[in-house]
């Protein structure tokens, strides 16, 4: 197939691992890399990261993301919506014993905690060279061409689908498996829980004070303290302090995107909304509402995780003077996603 770009975006990893990749730094992930995360367990310890699915409850969070609804499937005789505590001695055979239980979900994939897709978030660039900057995603794939939708029978297979990404879905991640050294860093324990930014240096000095050292390849998680919040609010979140509570890193701060990129992060992780903070940028020039996505999803092929749960890990390695573990976080294995919801399980 022709390239699918003459030129590339500064500092971005376009190319590095092939014309074709759609896996970017998760291509870090390396045997020896998985080796690194067992050789963190010592305990045997697991610990869920995940929010319950339908946290953080209503639509206060982002208007566009809806709790999941689950309803019961067709019954043996297409019936909708009834196959649910089926009973077989009364509807099959009186001889069987057996009952039944079937259900649907509608899932809005980035409703919880999830896996942002390289495919989630693209920008405007020239990646043809001809002066004209056109929508693009990470490594040249295009909207339209590579990302469908809406579109009727988008996937091409007759399931309905409107929408459909043929490449940098988020199946690419979950067929590689997900698994390394994960690092830890608790800004929550040394900032609180009010609203403010993280910029480089508050970003080392916590690193420093902990002794939290990130090597190529590691998966670095970031608890803020948001997610111990959202349960706290136990699906009724306060629809002012959720769009203001805990810290984020400061988008806004060129020395931290720099390290972001020289670090050679596999992934990106937070307990809260975004990992960035949604702030405006008053610059009249043309830029990105978020700094820190776009160099991650769009350059730098860096997946990032959102609103994962941290606070029962992130105390356990603090009375363990550790900040490291055995990271376990493939997304759902469902082709074409933008965003994935997943349960990823941190070992000690």
């Amino acid at each position: 197939m022709a390239k699918r770009w003459k030129q590339r975006p500064e500092g971005s990893t376009w190319g590095d691992w092939g014309e074709d990749d759609e896996l970017g730094r998760i291509n870090l992930l390396t045997p020896a890399k998985v080796l690194e995360g067992v050789r963190e367990v010592e305990h045997g310890v697991s610990f869920s990261l995940s929010l319950p699915l339908d946290y953080p409850g209503g639509t206060s969070l982002n208007q566009r993301r809806y709790p999941p609804i689950l309803r019961p499937t067709e019954d043996l005789e297409y019936k909708q919506d009834v196959f649910y505590n089926v009973v077989a001695s009364k509807q099959i055979s009186p001889v069987l014993t057996d009952v039944w239980s079937d259900d649907v979900v509608t899932l809005w994939l980035q409703y919880s905690t999830q896996w942002d897709a390289l495919a989630h978030q693209g920008a405007e660039f020239d990646a043809d060279g001809d002066g004209v900057a056109e929508p693009i995603y990470y490594n040249g794939f295009r909207p339209d061409v590579d990302i469908i939708g809406p579109h009727d029978d988008a996937k091409g297979d007759g399931s309905g689908s409107l929408s459909f990404a043929r490449h940098l879905g988020l199946e690419h991640m979950a067929a590689h498996g997900v698994q390394g050294r994960g690092v830890l860093i608790d800004l929550a324990h040394h900032l609180g829980t009010a609203w403010q930014p993280v910029n480089l240096k508050t970003l080392q000095d916590i690193m420093a004070a902990d002794n939290v050292v990130v090597e190529p390849g590691d998966i670095l998680l970031l608890h803020t303290g948001f997610a111990t919040q959202i349960l706290a609010w136990e699906k009724n979140p306060d629809p002012v302090a959720i769009q203001a509570t805990a810290s984020y890193l400061d988008s806004h701060d060129p020395a931290l995107l720099e390290w972001i990129a020289d670090s050679q992060i596999s992934a990106l992780v937070a307990d809260n909304y975004a990992v960035e903070g949604l702030v405006p940028d008053a610059n009249p020039e043309p830029h990105t509402l978020l700094p820190i996505h776009n160099l991650c999803l769009f350059k730098l092929g860096v997946p990032l995780g959102e609103l994962w749960y941290l606070h029962d890990l992130a105390a356990w390695l603090r009375e363990h003077n550790r900040s490291r573990f055995l990271l376990t976080a493939p997304p759902l294995r469902l082709p074409g996603t933008q965003g994935s919801p997943l349960t990823p399980v941190a070992t000690v």
